[in-house]
């Protein structure tokens, strides 16, 4: 399997891929190796975790090279993602003891009842390359605090990054029969789901999650999908500042070339502040420094899947065929790379594709609205239900909309943000499940009840 490199198309090296005979000797060596894991003391198993965050502090650096050259993402932000990683490890240093903890519900009369939370068995962990750490991080560090053994799939688009991840696990402590990186397309994905695992975990698209829900559904398994999102974004009249709202709303659309899939992908902006908010945007993607993503000057990088530029270039095409204007972008950058302009579209609507269909690229569409009622109604407008944002100077008036939309996580004066405090998951096309806070952390065991009586 070749990785190449976005930013130049040159390829970076090849990588034999992991065979179904492979995969089966694997298999059988996870299910042999959670045995024993799942029988340590969560104390120990939590140890290793620690130490393999220390280990990724420790080389920093050289993995954030690695994640800029096979992903594109520009080298800052790439440092920025692994640092924040390190939350998920703080998390589980604090709550993974006390969470997974037997519970005793009643301690007096003749009969004591409690609940002890067993590990799933072997995992299929399936993940992504637009931030393999926290994604990554999510699943595979959860699964192996719970005591269960992790097979883990990185998206063909990250193979070297999760080929460092098992380096580092394995340094760390964990053991070899406990977590096992293989290398493949589609096609070794396939073989995971028929395979005999416990639980499946994924992090990707839509259609992709749909297919693995459909494919193992017969086992009767623990299956969690993160997928996508179209995420809206609503600037109130009363925001304080328009101008710091519109730059802070151009991160929060671009920042990793708008490939998260909590990326702002749809914007509405009221009327009042529209001319002003959107100048004031236009300006602030404009000043984006483009190019070499191991600059850490550059914001915006290559995408990372050539296939990708033709879904934005259908996007801005039909937006301007059904009477969007163009103020900035729009095209293929000429020349070596997956590179694509900054693209902000205005007088948009929900007859086009930008305003209803996930784009995963640098690419916005910006729609004027006169009321909240007409805001509301349009962030409604959507089969995704992964994240809402809306920018206000009154807390109420805000939560009023984000009360009534049918999302996984509400922002207030933020977005395109994550924290294992709080649980990630999304409705509708956007999963189903969560990642993250005390959900998170019971997502990787089964409970069993128990009726003492004494």
């Amino acid at each position: 399997m070749q990785i190449i490199n976005p930013a130049t198309e040159e390829i970076i090296l090849e990588l034999q891929g992991t065979s179904k005979a492979e995969l089966g000797s694997i298999l059988a060596s996870l299910r042999e190796g959670q045995k024993s894991w799942s029988q340590k003391p969560i104390e120990e198993r939590l140890e290793c975790i620690i130490r393999f965050g220390e280990l990724i502090k420790e080389n920093v650096n050289a993995l954030a090279e690695i994640l800029t050259m096979e992903t594109g993402k520009p080298l800052q932000q790439s440092l920025n993602e692994i640092k924040g990683a390190q939350n998920r490890v703080e998390h589980l240093r604090q709550n993974a003891k006390k969470w997974l903890a037997p519970e005793t519900l009643v301690a007096s009369g003749s009969t004591h009842e409690k609940i002890a939370y067993e590990p799933l068995g072997v995992i299929a962990n399936i993940s992504a390359w637009n931030f393999p750490y926290n994604v990554g991080y999510n699943v595979f560090l959860y699964g192996l605090a719970a005591g269960n053994s992790v097979l883990y799939k990185p998206s063909e688009f990250a193979s070297l990054t999760g080929k460092q991840f098992e380096k580092y696990l394995w340094q760390a402590g964990i053991p070899e029969n406990v977590f096992q990186c293989v290398i493949g397309d589609g096609s070794l994905g396939q073989q995971i789901l028929d395979a005999d695992l416990k639980g499946y975990f994924f992090t990707g698209s839509h259609r992709t999650g749909l297919h693995i829900a459909k494919a193992v559904a017969h086992k009767l398994v623990p299956v969690q999908l993160e997928l996508g999102g179209k995420d809206p974004l609503y600037i109130m009249d009363d925001v304080s500042d328009v101008k710091q709202a519109a730059i802070n709303a151009a991160e929060g659309a671009f920042y990793n070339n708008g490939q998260s899939c909590c990326a702002v992908e749809r914007m509405y902006v009221s009327e009042k502040i529209y001319d002003e908010f959107v100048a004031a945007f236009v300006a602030e993607v404009k000043s984006y420094k483009i190019g070499d993503p191991t600059s850490l000057e550059i914001f915006v990088g290559p995408l990372t899947r050539k296939q990708q530029i033709k879904v934005l270039e259908n996007q801005v095409a039909d937006a301007l065929n059904k009477g969007a204007t163009l103020l900035c972008g729009g095209k293929v950058i000429e020349g070596k790379g997956y590179y694509f302009e900054p693209t902000v579209l205005i007088y948009c609507n929900h007859e086009m594709d930008v305003m209803k269909e996930e784009s995963f690229g640098p690419i916005i569409g910006i729609q004027k609205v006169s009321s909240d009622k007409k805001a509301l109604e349009l962030m409604a407008d959507t089969n995704y239900g992964l994240t809402a944002a809306i920018f206000s100077n009154d807390e109420q008036r805000a939560l009023h909309l984000l009360n009534q939309l049918n999302v996984g996580t509400a922002y207030w004066n933020c977005c395109d943000r994550v924290s294992p405090n709080v649980p990630w998951s999304g409705r509708n096309n956007s999963g189903v499940g969560s990642t993250l806070s005390t959900q998170g952390i019971r997502a990787f065991v089964q409970p069993k009840s128990y009726h003492l009586r004494r």
